[in-house]
């Protein structure tokens, strides 16, 4: 019994590390590299049309497969990528943002930089923001910016409070800036108790479903028709 007990603790101890090194790496400049290369391949196969929208940021934008049909009649591309970080979504942002030259950006990012194992603080994250609009604007100035708020998860409930105080730091910045503008999906996600609504969320607690997906098209879409349904 004891010897099955501590071979199950080897066990377990050899997955944590297995994760942690996974999540570092994750954190490493080049780790997204084969899937910017992806992108960039996709792009000389399909060449997207200039002044598109592009969508960018993490794995809730990387998993929302139904993009191209919720946001139609609009023109969008997706170039989310796995469990990126705001601050890699800058380093790549020649590559798979600008080259489009896009009409607006979609943004949400911020949600792994807050949780384990990189701990940002609220105050990094939105200085990576900031840099993030120098980017676009730099080359782009007539480009819109859409920041897609934080969403709460079931998972990562516990950094509520960090991804709220983030989500208000952005927010004040936003307000100071030319084309540039604050899509709030947090609240539509919140449940009468102030939790978040278990109904959005696959099994991990993180991603979203369908539901989930319905709730932002039904937030982000007429942000974007508003403004852009009838521009070039």
């Amino acid at each position: 019994m004891r010897r099955t007990f501590l071979r199950s603790l080897i066990v377990l101890a050899l997955a944590t590390a297995c994760a942690l090194g996974i999540f570092w790496a994750m954190g490493r400049p080049g780790f997204w590299e084969h899937q910017i290369a992806a992108f960039e391949k996709a792009d000389q196969l399909n060449p997207p049309k200039t002044g598109v929208i592009v969508f960018t940021g993490s794995s809730s934008i990387r998993f929302w497969t139904t993009l191209a049909s919720d946001m139609q009649p609009l023109d969008v591309v997706n170039r989310g990528f796995g469990g990126s970080q705001l601050a890699q979504v800058n380093q790549y942002a020649s590559r798979i943002i600008l080259p489009y030259r896009p009409r607006a950006v979609v943004l949400y990012a911020g949600d792994n930089d807050l949780s384990f194992p990189w701990l940002k603080t609220p105050e990094q994250v939105s200085g990576d923001f900031k840099q993030f609009v120098e980017i676009i604007h730099a080359e782009l100035p007539e480009t819109w910016i859409y920041y897609v708020s934080i969403k709460p998860s079931l998972l990562r409930w516990g950094n509520w409070q960090k991804f709220k105080k983030t989500n208000e730091l952005i927010a004040e910045y936003i307000r100071t800036q030319p084309r540039v503008q604050f899509i709030d999906v947090d609240t539509a996600m919140i449940n009468a108790q102030g939790k978040p609504r278990p109904e959005l969320f696959r099994k991990d607690g993180l991603h979203m479903n369908a539901q989930g997906y319905a709730i932002w098209t039904s937030i982000i879409k007429p942000v974007l028709l508003s403004r852009l349904e009838n521009t070039n």
